[in-house]
């Protein structure tokens, strides 16, 4: 059974709950406040609990600073290039909250809503939050309503999004977690061996929007395609590398769109502990923490303490006809929206 708990109030009132889902010495901890992944711990190699997520031990943590550690992305996650966005013809401005670009759902999204929840499965032990995004909300056409199942079995925490809405509309929810496989708090990254299974990734211009152009991985620093360590090539003389002051950039996965695979992996020599990432979206962003400068859990977080694999619809693909074929944000009126990502772990 979910074990739940009272973690806080909102800056308005509103009760802020973590469900707590055991799974032998694993153990995750969910929060209704943007469906947050506030703790996640896995045993090591010598059996010891790890936490590998980024992260507050309290409410005003996750609403006083930047970073979206852990949470709900939506209803587009990553950045739409001016915050424009046209369907059939007619334009919505959304908010830009980033370098001129909307990113992440604009200026409250669903990491910041306060979610309901109810429980699951002949156990109990799925956790269910619901919300509903208001035609208009952020300039978004269509009322929407978005449930997201979080289920943690077999060392496996998965991630099933759905969601509808009454107009046509776009849609891109992600996961973004911050993942220390050291555990959070513990030093960067860049000795943690990386491997994603993508021979192309989508270049950007100096704000991070992608134009509807593909890059070869092949003899840059974006060839994760065999084991390499994260900090092997990021401070390499790269524009993509520039762009983002460090890895911040879409993979273009070798799998289609809509089929279900391992497309990534991640390793810590340290605590033996090993990532694998499964998806149905058609591509994942990495993004090593390069803005990170903050207080969390145990510690301060510096550039680089946590990196982040965001599954996903390719970034600005609402304005890039190139990419339509690889699959599109835009969903019509009463087209369901459903995928699944889950971060399996084990250890060696």
């Amino acid at each position: 059974m979910i074990r739940t708990s009272h973690f806080g109030k909102t800056a308005d009132g509103k009760d802020v709950y973590a469900f707590t889902i055991k799974d032998g010495k694993n153990e995750a901890v969910i929060l209704n406040l943007g469906g947050i992944i506030q703790s996640l711990r896995i045993a090591d190699k010598n059996g010891d609990p790890v936490d590998v997520v980024l992260g507050y031990n309290d409410v005003e943590g996750y609403e006083n600073n930047g970073g979206y550690l852990g949470a709900l992305i939506g209803r587009c996650g990553n950045r739409i290039e001016k915050g424009k966005l046209v369907i059939d013809g007619e334009t919505y401005q959304l908010f830009c909250n980033d370098r001129g670009n909307h990113l992440h759902g604009g200026q409250k999204g669903f990491d910041k809503k306060v979610w309901d929840y109810v429980f699951e499965g002949a156990d109990g032990n799925t956790l269910s939050l619901n919300t509903t995004a208001a035609d208009g909300e952020e300039n978004y056409p269509g009322n929407m309503r978005i449930q997201v199942r979080y289920t943690f079995v077999n060392g496996e925490l998965k991630i099933s999004y759905g969601a509808m809405s009454d107009k046509k509309t776009a849609i891109n929810m992600t996961n973004h977690a911050y993942f220390n496989l050291d555990g959070e708090g513990s030093g960067n990254v860049l000795d943690t061996f990386l491997t994603i299974d993508a021979d192309r990734v989508t270049p950007t211009d100096e704000t991070l929007i992608p134009h509807g152009e593909f890059r070869d991985v092949a003899g840059t620093p974006f060839d994760f395609r065999k084991p390499r360590r994260i900090g092997e090539h990021i401070f390499d003389d790269d524009p993509d590398l520039r762009a983002g002051d460090g890895y911040d950039i879409n993979f273009v996965l070798n799998k289609r769109s809509g089929v279900y695979g391992k497309v990534a992996e991640a390793e810590s020599e340290r605590s033996g502990i090993v990532m694998q990432v499964y998806t149905d979206k058609p591509a994942v962003q990495l993004y090593t923490g390069n803005g990170l400068h903050q207080n969390g859990k145990s510690g301060y977080y510096n550039k680089n303490y946590g990196f982040c694999l965001e599954t996903q619809f390719i970034p600005n693909g609402v304005n890039c006809p190139a990419y339509d074929a690889l699959g599109s944000a835009v969903y019509e009126k009463n087209q369901i929206y459903r995928f699944t990502t889950a971060y399996k772990f084990i250890v060696k």
